[in-house]
Order: structure tokens, then C-alpha cells, then sequence
């Protein structure tokens, strides 16, 4: 299970660009680049409880995507998934091609 703050920027990385271009904006940098509520309206010379409504607002929009669509979610047991055949595989690594099967799940689960 992901924490609150790495989900929002999952829906952020899957449904971004859906929103608005300061809707993204502002929700990339609260959620990707750490920035506070203050700081982005120090940086944008808006009030902090522009940016506040900008960001919850988003926050809504992209739930609302990913309670119609689930892309997360179906990412999120895939990655699960691959993370199991994985470790299943890696009791077996003695073989070339399970140590090949190996190193394209790694890639897929780093994606």
C-alpha cells in the first residue's frame, strides 16, 4: 500500500493530462517537486487559498478519473503481480533465461 501524498502524484502521473495546464502546474509541484501551499502562491503571487482550491479541486477531478477508469489501481496489482513471478523466479536464477525473464520484469516494474 502507497502513502496518500506518492497515490496523488500516481493520479497525477496517470490522468495529468486531463487537467488544466495550471491545474497540472500546481499539483506537479505540490506533489513531485514538495512545494508547500505557501510556496506556490509566493511563487505564482497568488493567495494560499487559491492554490489550496486549485490543488483540492484537481485532487477531485483526478479521483473521479480513477473511480471511472482504475488505471492505477490495475497498475498497482500488476506491479504486484510482477513483483511475486519475480521472486518466484529468483529461487531458480541458476538458469540464463530465467535470470533474462528476470531482468524484463525489473524493467516493468521500474516503469
Amino acid at each position: 500500500m502507497i502513502d496518500k501524498f506518492s497515490q496523488k502524484a500516481l493520479l497525477l502521473d496517470f490522468y495529468g493530462g486531463l487537467l488544466t495546464e495550471k491545474q497540472k502546474l500546481f499539483m506537479s509541484l505540490h506533489y513531485e517537486e514538495d512545494m508547500s501551499l505557501s510556496e506556490i502562491s509566493e511563487e505564482f503571487g497568488v493567495s494560499r487559498q487559491a492554490v489550496h482550491d486549485i490543488v483540492k479541486r484537481s485532487e477531485k477531478i483526478l479521483e473521479e478519473y480513477e473511480k471511472e477508469l482504475g488505471l492505477v489501481k490495475r497498475f498497482m496489482i500488476q506491479r504486484e503481480k510482477l513483483i511475486k513471478a519475480k521472486n518466484i523466479l529468483m529461487s531458480k536464477v541458476d538458469d540464463t533465461e530465467i535470470k533474462s525473464v528476470i531482468d524484463i520484469i525489473d524493467e516493468l516494474i521500474d516503469i
